[in-house]
């Protein structure tokens, strides 16, 4: 797994309110990240999509593509790539509000990726952190991210950021091992962010090792922690047991391939002592490659397919998470 040092950390894992929890009633602004360990597992085709089972369900929805180097949600929404780009964020300053632009789909809009800005794909830390603080004011109830594939300090970094970290897998032995890669990092940046915020930065670092020893779970990281500084070992259990992922199982052709998900779940729990959401599995489906060729979101013109309504599930499930504590029976 790529480690990352401690210095220079923008923190970005700061925690908001629940929808209950805010005065008068008023809704919280939730940010979604779509990540996962590798290309080519649906990432965009299920971030489009389900943010349009979020505009359709009421919520306001402002999908925005992160992956700044090769942006593609705009096709899978079946529009234009807007004129001004998340690029202009990074490089010019722009309000990133006034990036928003319509898709064509009540509650939702888009703001888009750079195609073509290779400067863009790895902001340096000064313009992610303007980005975050940017993405903290759209006026939307739920704010999408699409990332990119792999571990990048800046992919893993808004996966972070996020209420609702979704991960995207295919229920194959690669994507799930790169899926595991993703969290691990994920994990373990997370860790060492907290570890900086709390002033034991060099405590965690040597309790993780040297580069190329084994690394250690977090709860031995937290525990050679507590030797020295009880108060902030608590901080990093706190902080790790927020951590907690939501799992999404795409393309699922076989009742095998139904049960990766729960398997996932339950790995992560038994290696990484941290619970897991596992929001739901969406069907392999004839109708979601050919809308792809089509330019056209599945749940616009394949509404009836057996993926579509998988994806509303999963938009359904995603919800449930944010609802007042004491609207849960």
């Amino acid at each position: 797994m790529k480690r990352y040092g401690l210095n220079n950390v923008v923190e970005l894992t700061r925690p908001r309110p629940r929808p209950d929890e805010l005065p008068g009633g008023r809704r919280a602004r939730r940010i979604v990240a779509v990540g996962g360990g590798k290309g080519g597992i649906g990432k965009s085709l299920v971030s489009a999509n389900l943010g349009i089972a979020l505009a359709r369900a009421g919520h306001r929805v402002t999908l925005v593509d992160v992956d700044l180097g090769g942006a593609n949600l705009h096709t899978c929404l079946g529009i234009t790539q807007p004129q001004g780009t998340l690029s202009d964020v990074v490089t010019k300053g722009t309000r990133i509000d006034l990036l928003a632009a319509p898709t064509g789909i009540e509650n939702l809009s888009l703001v888009s990726g750079a195609m073509d800005a290779l400067d863009a794909a790895n902001p340096r830390a000064q313009a992610r952190g303007r980005l975050v603080e940017q993405l903290q004011t759209l006026d939307a109830d739920y704010v999408v991210l699409d990332l990119g594939a792999g571990t990048s300090l800046h992919t893993i970094d808004f996966f972070l950021l996020a209420d609702h970290g979704v991960l995207v897998l295919l229920p194959e032995p690669t994507s799930v091992e790169n899926a595991y890669r993703f969290l691990k990092a994920a994990l373990f940046r997370r860790l060492q962010q907290t570890a900086q915020a709390v002033g034991v930065a060099h405590l965690a670092e040597a309790a993780l090792g040297s580069q190329g020893s084994a690394m250690r779970t977090p709860a031995e990281v937290v525990k050679a922690v507590a030797e020295s500084n009880a108060d902030a070992a608590a901080h990093l259990e706190r902080s790790l047991c927020d951590f907690r992922v939501k799992l999404v199982v795409n393309q699922v052709r076989s009742p095998a391939d139904q049960s990766v998900g729960r398997a996932v779940v339950a790995a992560w729990k038994k290696f990484f002592g941290l619970d897991m959401d596992y929001l739901g599995a969406i069907a392999y489906d004839d109708s979601a490659w050919q809308t792809v060729r089509k330019r056209r979101p599945l749940l616009v013109d394949a509404a009836g397919s057996a993926a579509s309504s998988n994806v509303t599930s999963v938009a359904e499930a995603l919800v449930a998470l944010d609802r007042p504590r004491s609207a849960v029976r």
